[in-house]
């Protein structure tokens, strides 16, 4: 089976950095016209945004500033509005069941566009993590450093 092809636009690296990622979806996203423009000119950030179900049962992203077009002039809507999600009704309430659990909270980790141009949301499941993590984390990649330097180091010799 071929890999499909993706062109990452913005990468929420914070988002591993504080939480594990248990688990992950891929959800599409509503966008204007002049969104969709920006978006394709890397114009996204993810880095303070979160998702949340409303009322209705609809995952909503909040805090994805989508900077304006620049040649939307009237056309161009606000840069933190609040983006619809696009989901199966059996995704939606899979999360829901997990979101029940405590401690855990819906985070978009990547935006892309796929192969034939539609933008998606790569979204996680999360469980923050505790200081003592993140510094059991930094310590095992410098580790793994470390070993690196050491094997390249050894192979020149």
């Amino acid at each position: 089976m071929a890999k499909r092809t993706r062109k990452l636009v913005a990468n929420n690296k914070k988002a591993r950095h504080d939480y594990f990622v248990e688990e992950t979806f891929e959800a599409g996203i509503v966008l204007t016209g002049t969104e969709i423009k920006s978006i394709r000119a890397g114009r996204v950030s993810v880095k303070e945004s979160y998702i949340y179900i409303d009322k209705k049962g609809e995952m909503m992203i909040c805090g994805m500033h989508i900077s304006p077009y620049e040649q939307g002039n009237r056309f161009n809507v606000d840069p933190l509005r609040e983006r619809k999600l696009l989901l199966h009704r059996k995704e939606i309430n899979k999360i829901i069941g997990k979101i029940k659990e405590s401690g855990l909270t819906i985070i978009p980790l990547n935006v892309y566009l796929n192969e034939d141009g539609r933008c998606k949301v790569e979204i996680g499941i999360c469980r923050g993590k505790k200081l003592y993590d993140k510094r059991d984390t930094i310590a095992k990649r410098d580790a793994d450093r470390k070993m690196d330097r050491a094997m390249k180091e050894s192979r020149y010799r």
